[in-house]
């Protein structure tokens, strides 16, 4: 992918995640699933615990929102993308959260804005930020050259109370 085509991606995600997520969801084809075990994934809303809280999300100069999540425990810098079905996370990241190359089954087949990837199915215990905090939420693992930077998708934010931009910040609440 050329330089040209990655800067015309961002900037289409930076005026799309700078929208208010409700008209975006208007203007969105659903989030699709690739295989029928993905797409049962994401229906998936066993166990899934939410508590009370809530956390503010600055947008940056490009009017991405990102912030220091936790997952599994762990800090992990993650850019918010409501396009995305599920939480991404590079293999790399997957690893420094404990899964190990025998447990990343790469089988599911993913389009992502570098083209097509294949991803690994797995399950986080939890993803917080701020005094927000989710559980058991679905996740894929993309090698490192599909992904370089770890993706907050809607696997995490649908099990929110809500999730709105005003004034240059997110806020995110359950």
């Amino acid at each position: 992918m050329t330089m040209r085509s990655l800067l015309f991606i961002a900037g289409l995600t930076a005026v799309a995640a700078t929208q208010v997520p409700s008209y975006m969801e208007r203007l969105a084809p659903p989030p699709r699933a690739e295989t029928p075990a993905m797409a049962a994934a994401a229906d998936a809303h066993v166990d899934t615990q939410v508590l009370n809280g809530s956390a503010t999300l600055a947008s940056d100069n490009r009017g991405h929102y990102s912030g220091s999540f936790r997952m599994n425990g762990k800090a992990v810098d993650g850019l918010v993308d409501t396009g995305a079905s599920f939480v991404s996370v590079p293999e790399s990241v997957a690893r420094r959260l404990g899964f190990s190359a025998t447990t990343l089954d790469f089988r599911h087949p993913v389009s992502t804005a570098n083209g097509k990837a294949m991803g690994a199915l797995v399950t986080l215990d939890r993803i917080e930020i701020g005094q927000v905090r989710v559980r058991n939420v679905t996740a894929l693992v993309l090698k490192d050259d599909a992904l370089s930077t770890t993706l907050i998708g809607n696997s995490f934010l649908k099990q929110l109370a809500s999730y709105k931009v005003e004034g240059g910040q997110m806020k995110l609440s359950n």
